[in-house]
Formats: structure tokens, C-alpha cells, sequence
């Protein structure tokens, strides 16, 4: 039973015994009946009104909170001219309309921050409170190369992408700049927030491929400028004046003579030298643009391994050539793709030292024709990974460092995408993709 239907019944029941107590009163005095009558339909009449101003506050507050509960902040109510009622209606519609102008301000908010996700040119990837990737900008699917479909709801662990491995080690807090194939080079930071209490983590990644490389080689060629010039000055004054010593020789005894004359020609050899190391740093830098003709990768395989076959034999290490045959030509400056072809190649010769095998592959993967030269040598090692292209940077002994930088200028020139990757302990793979 409702508490309406409640206080009805209780009107009832005390004016049932109000005309109880009338009747037995009428039986003693009629004119009581008059009286009685007055009395009960004023009373009644009284409550009826005090139950329907009473119900009424009730009906308001029930209508109130189903309309909140149905998220309707639209409908308003007018006053009634009752005091009461209409000091809630007031509140009621003030507070409707802070709300309804709040949400709209929060959905505007909403569309624009969705907006400025979808096109800004960094990668961005939210994690929900169990570690599963609940959205992911269009940059950061491109960085990924997956779509939204393969990368929500699952960890980033479960995702065999690029950059996903690294990403779920980098600790909070933290950016670092990762490797990406084609040389590229994406700093990422790891960064939370929290949601209804809870920390949350997210990623953010911003490509620095060109700006990076275009910094780098604007310093090596101002250094490289600066090296060269000061250095040919040195030795061309050094070898005129050396050259003018040994005009003395002749003023020497003849045991003392053998000796000056060795010593100047081993300082003059050694200025060559010099020379000749300063000239592979000034390659890089006065590297001309590519002249392009129409190429067959073929061709450039066969060329590659007729040029290391007899280092290869005198190693002791085996030569594979594996083609897939196209005959679709390619858009390329020859020399020096083959230059750079040669570079790693001897890079990986020497990685071998003997007894191992080099393979040249050229294939079609993903509809790209693609150019591999794979040597069984020790693997890349985790902790210079991130530094292969890396101006000055090598690994070797007495290394220049110069030999990936040029080969990264020639292809980055060409525009051709490229990687070099592979576990430590072997094989390492350089990957050129043409197209």
C-alpha cells in the first residue's frame, strides 16, 4: 500500500468515527446534525488539501530524481504559487541548467581534445587500469604499423609490433629514443595519471628521424669543414718545408744522411696518410645528389658478389647469392648504392673474420623489393643497438665510424628505407626496401 493510499484511509477511518459519534449525538439533539456535517466536510475537505500539498513536494522530488535519473537535463518545471514548491522548482531548474551547461562544456571539450588526438603528429596510447591499450591515435598506429582493431584491449606484451617490447620496459617516468626499421628514431615517454583514484599509465611518441639526422649532419659537416681545412693547411706547410730539408741532405755525412732521409719520407708518408683519412670524412660531405637511371637490383647483386668474392675465398667464408627473380628496374644513382652495398658488405666480412657465410638476398616482402646482406658474424649487442648510425660512433678498433653514416646519407637520399638489426650471438641482417 502506498503511503497516499495510506493517508486516505486514515482520513477515512477518523471521519468514519467522527459520523459514528455524530449519529450517536443527532439521537440526543438534531440540530447536532447540522453541526456535525459542517464539521466533517470541513475536516475532510482540509485534509484532502494538506495530503494533496504534502503529495504534491513528493511527486515533485520522484518526477526530479527520475529525470536525473535518466540523464534528461532538458525539462524544467513552471511554478504552482505554492511557496514551497516553487523555492524547489527554482533550485531544481538552476541546478538542471548548471548541469546541462556543464555537460555540453564537457562534451566540447571532449570532441575538440578527440580532434587534437587524431591529428597531432605524435603517437599517443592510453592504457586502461588492467595495462591493455584502450586507445591509440592514428600517429601512434603508424609508429606501430597495426590499426585499432589488432592493438585494443590487449597488453602491450601481447603485441608483436615494433616499439611495443620497448615500450613495456620503459619504466614510469622515463623517455628514451628507440630504433625503428628504416633508420628511423622515435623518442618515447612513458608518463600517468589518475582515473577515479587509480593511476593509469600512458605513451607518448614523437618521431625525430629527420630532425635528428639533419642535426647530426649539420654538426659532423661543420666539423669535418673545420678538420679538413686546418689540417690541409698544416700539411701542405709541413710537406714544403720537409721537402725543402731533404735539399740539405747532401750537406750530411754519408752515415747520417741514410738516416735524415728515412726519417723525412716516413713523416711525409705519414701526412699522406693523413690526407687520405681526412678525404673519407669529406666524402660524406660533398656527397652529391643522386644521379638516377633505371636499375635492375639484380644487376646490383651480381655486381656485389663479384667485387667480395675474392675477399670472401681468401676468408675462408661461404658466398650465397638468393634472388628472386622480377626484372622490375628501380630508380637509383648506381655508384653509389653500390658504394654503400660495398660497405656493408665488408662490414660484415669483417664481422666474420673467417669461416662463416655471407648471404646477399634480394626478395619481395610486403610488395617491396628488398635487398638483404646477412653475415653469420657475432650479432649487434644490445647496449650500442640505439648508436649504429650514430656519426664517429664504431665498434671496431681503430674504427672512423664513418662507413654506416655514409651508407644512411645514400640512402636516405634515394629515399629507400633500410635497417640493420639481429640478435647478439648472430646472424646481423642489413635490409634496404626500394620501394
Amino acid at each position: 500500500m502506498t503511503l497516499r493510499a495510506k493517508f486516505v484511509l486514515y482520513l477515512v477511518v477518523v471521519h468514519g468515527l467522527m459520523a459514528w459519534a455524530a449519529v450517536w449525538l443527532i439521537r440526543t439533539n438534531a440540530w447536532w446534525l447540522f453541526a456535525a456535517e459542517a464539521v466533517f466536510i470541513a475536516s475532510f475537505s482540509t485534509g484532502l488539501f494538506l495530503i494533496q500539498r504534502f503529495f504534491a513536494s513528493l511527486d515533485f522530488i520522484r518526477d526530479s530524481a527520475q529525470l536525473l535519473e535518466d540523464s534528461d537535463l532538458m525539462s524544467r518545471y513552471r511554478e504552482v504559487g505554492q511557496p514551497g514548491i516553487d523555492r524547489l522548482v527554482r533550485v531544481y531548474n538552476r541546478m538542471v541548467d548548471s548541469l546541462r551547461d556543464e555537460r555540453v562544456r564537457l562534451q566540447e571539450q571532449q570532441q575538440f581534445l578527440a580532434r587534437v588526438l587524431r591529428e597531432s603528429p605524435g603517437g599517443i596510447l592510453v592504457l586502461d587500469f588492467d595495462g591493455r591499450v584502450e586507445m591509440a591515435n592514428p600517429a601512434a598506429l603508424r609508429l606501430l604499423q597495426a590499426d585499432a582493431a589488432g592493438v585494443s584491449g590487449r597488453s602491450l606484451e601481447e603485441l608483436d609490433r615494433p616499439l611495443t617490447s620497448d615500450l613495456a620496459a620503459l619504466s614510469e617516468g622515463r623517455s628514451r629514443v628507440l630504433a625503428l626499421w628504416g633508420g628511423r628514431r622515435v623518442r618515447a615517454a612513458h608518463g600517468t595519471f589518475l582515473d577515479r583514484g587509480f593511476r593509469r599509465s600512458f605513451y607518448l611518441l614523437e618521431e625525430l628521424t629527420e630532425e635528428l639526422r639533419q642535426s647530426e649532419k649539420a654538426a659532423y659537416e661543420k666539423l669535418i669543414r673545420m678538420l679538413s681545412h686546418e689540417v690541409n693547411n698544416t700539411v701542405g706547410a709541413s710537406n714544403s718545408l720537409l721537402n725543402s730539408c731533404l735539399s740539405y741532405a747532401s750537406q750530411l755525412r754519408t752515415d747520417d744522411r741514410t738516416d735524415f732521409e728515412h726519417a723525412i719520407a716516413v713523416v711525409i708518408g705519414r701526412t699522406a696518410e693523413l690526407n687520405t683519412f681526412m678525404r673519407s670524412f669529406a666524402d660524406v660531405v660533398r656527397l652529391p645528389p643522386p644521379r638516377r637511371q633505371m636499375v635492375a637490383p639484380e644487376a646490383l647483386v651480381d655486381d656485389l658478389t663479384r667485387l667480395v668474392a675474392a675477399e670472401c675465398a681468401k676468408r675462408n667464408i661461404t658466398l650465397r647469392r638468393e634472388v628472386e627473380a622480377d626484372g622490375a628496374p628501380v630508380s637509383m644513382d648506381r655508384s653509389q648504392i653500390e658504394q654503400a652495398l660495398l660497405n656493408v658488405a665488408k662490414n660484415g666480412i669483417e664481422a666474420i673474420g673467417s669461416g662463416g657465410t655471407l648471404t646477399v638476398r634480394l626478395s619481395r616482402r610486403d610488395g617491396r623489393r628488398v635487398l638483404e646482406v646477412e653475415d653469420t658474424g657475432p650479432g649487434i649487442q644490445a647496449d650500442v643497438r640505439d648508436q649504429l648510425f650514430t656519426p664517429f660512433f664504431s665498434t671496431k678498433d681503430g674504427g672512423q665510424g664513418i662507413g654506416l653514416t655514409l651508407v644512411q646519407e645514400i640512402l636516405a637520399n634515394h629515399g629507400f628505407g633500410y635497417a640493420l638489426d639481429g640478435p647478439s650471438g648472430g646472424p646481423t641482417r642489413f635490409t634496404i626496401a626500394f620501394e
